[in-house]
């Protein structure tokens, strides 16, 4: 080997050492990299979560306030549009993607957001609309301006005098409006998580749809008739229903389902008109206790129904029933609420009672009671009832099963107003009206969906939710649900005393401070 040789090879192994350098440098680099984004990225802990929130509070309430001023009655539908655009901006301003549904009755609203490497898609549930409105029945000057509240020692609320300085907020106040429960706060209650993760850069594992329905108290028809023309757009693999009020302990709650509804009314006959009860009283029959015998033989004093078949295919393993029995109900607290001194005897407890499907009268007419009222004999007696379904029974199945048992009474079941023949051919008419109404829904706990909810529950509060199988209301989206083919579940996040489709509805502020907690504990837990 020469001395250039050697010499050459000295400065082969020079560069050599000094690449080698270079690129331990790069990895060093690469690797501060990948750990600040890895550290900017980690799951927020519970109490970062509670300081991140906390700084929300003020905004929200002043987000919600301005949403609440948009009136939202849905038979005002240049209100609805006004709170269209206003939800449009809102979730644009997230950097969402939004687009205006045209339906068969008043527009959707659906915010779309696609996560790069994202594979699942979560479809969540709200809607902007809310009841109708009778100022003179509110205990403020404009139930669309909302009004912060406190308990006095007597148990009534009174509004907050002065400026209140925009510290820190009592989880017992009450911000009152319409709409500030059912739907516009959980609305609200996702764009302040949205505005965490962002901040914090916590980007959601998932792809993100929203859609905001605009006739939920009217029934859902422009959503339903949606289906046929958006089930593409719509398709993701789990759906959360964002609706309705949490368990009444206000633990974050999970509830897997809700009941369905079925109805139906029934008319009886006695005279063509009315008559005086001294001319005819023990002559002509009296409709009314017709109606009342007829109701009587449906249901017996512990309140189950003894239409036969009615309880058909309910049943219950151990398991269940450890679900049930596990919710935090106070027997004595519910029935002191409700100024009862005795329950139904239908279920084992108050969760297990849901269960079933109900018999309800909601309403019975005969003549007049009170002023304007007379000694005659009425000439028809008319109720109107409504069946609770719960998914193992059909409402058409269920709403027949009532016409067959009216018939077993000896009543002849008509499907129209009687003629005059039929009046003088049978001594017991029964004019029947029934609808199959809205089917019940219920997902499998243990399904993949309810493991990740619970698992995003606990991350955020370091504690189990409250799970609940089935909730008593039914949600209009049902049919929605079932189309789409997607397991749902309700994450409910108001409180359960806010007054919802009445006068002085509000919202809990500890509600809404656990409310962007929740929202945020899901856009921050990965999909299982």
């Amino acid at each position: 080997m020469t001395a250039r040789q050697i010499d050459t090879s000295g400065k082969d192994r020079q560069r050599t050492k000094a690449g080698f350098v270079q690129l331990i440098r790069v990895i060093c680099w690469l690797s501060m990299l990948y750990m600040a984004h890895h550290v900017s990225a980690q799951k927020l802990s519970v109490t970062q979560m509670d300081a991140l929130v906390e700084k929300q509070l003020w905004p929200a309430i002043d987000e919600l306030s301005d949403y609440v001023s948009l009136p939202n009655d849905a038979v005002n539908a240049d209100d609805i549009l006004k709170n269209i655009s206003w939800t449009e901006k809102a979730f644009s301003k997230r950097g969402f993607q939004t687009t205006v549904l045209k339906t068969t009755h008043l527009p959707l609203v659906l915010a779309e957001k696609t996560i790069p490497k994202a594979t699942q898609t979560v479809l969540f549930y709200f809607h902007l609309d809310g009841q109708p409105v009778r100022p003179s029945e509110w205990s403020q000057k404009d139930p669309w301006i909302t009004v912060l509240k406190e308990k006095t020692s007597a148990g009534e609320y009174k509004e907050l005098g002065g400026d209140i300085p925009k510290t820190a907020v009592n989880n017992e106040w009450r911000l009152f409006g319409r709409s500030t429960s059912d739907d516009k706060g959980p609305i609200i209650m996702m764009l302040k998580a949205l505005d965490i993760a962002q901040t914090e850069k916590q980007t959601p594992p998932f792809n993100i749809k929203i859609i905001i329905d605009t006739e939920e108290e009217k029934g859902s028809a422009g959503l339903k008739s949606a289906l046929d023309s958006y089930k593409d757009k719509l398709k993701a693999d789990y759906m959360i229903v964002m609706d309705g009020p949490i368990h009444s302990s206000n633990i974050p709650t999970l509830t897997f389902g809700c009941r369905g509804n079925a109805g139906f009314t029934m008319t009886t006959y006695g005279a063509i008109t009315q008559q005086h009860s001294g001319h005819f009283g023990n002559y002509s029959p009296n409709p009314a206790f017709r109606l009342a015998r007829l109701i009587t033989s449906m249901k017996d004093e512990q309140g189950r129904v003894l239409i036969p078949g009615f309880y058909d295919g309910i049943t219950f393993d151990e398991a269940t029933k450890k679900i049930m029995a596990a919710v935090p109900d106070n027997k004595q607290a519910i029935n002191k609420t409700l100024q009862i001194a005795d329950e139904e005897k239908v279920g084992a407890n108050y969760q297990e009672s849901l269960q079933y499907p109900s018999l309800n009268i909601r309403g019975m007419k005969a003549a007049v009671v009170g002023k304007g009222s007379g000694t005659i004999i009425p000439e028809e007696a008319v109720a109107s009832f409504d069946i609770r379904l719960v998914p193992e029974t059909d409402g058409k199945r269920m709403v027949e099963l009532v016409r067959k048992h009216i018939e077993k009474q000896g009543f002849n079941v008509l499907d129209h107003v009687p003629t005059a023949e039929e009046r003088l051919k049978y001594s017991q008419i029964v004019f029947f009206e029934g609808n199959a109404g809205t089917p019940a829904f219920r997902t499998n706990i243990n399904e993949p969906m309810g493991s990740w909810l619970r698992k995003a529950v606990m991350s955020g509060f370091g504690k189990d939710p409250v799970i609940i199988r089935i909730m008593g209301g039914t949600v209009p989206v049902v049919p929605f649900i079932q189309a789409l083919k997607v397991p749902a579940v309700i994450v409910p996040l108001v409180n359960m005393d806010n007054n919802q489709h009445s006068p002085n509805e509000n919202l809990r502020l500890g509600n809404l401070r656990t409310g962007i907690k929740t929202c945020l504990a899901i856009l921050t837990t990965p999909l299982p």
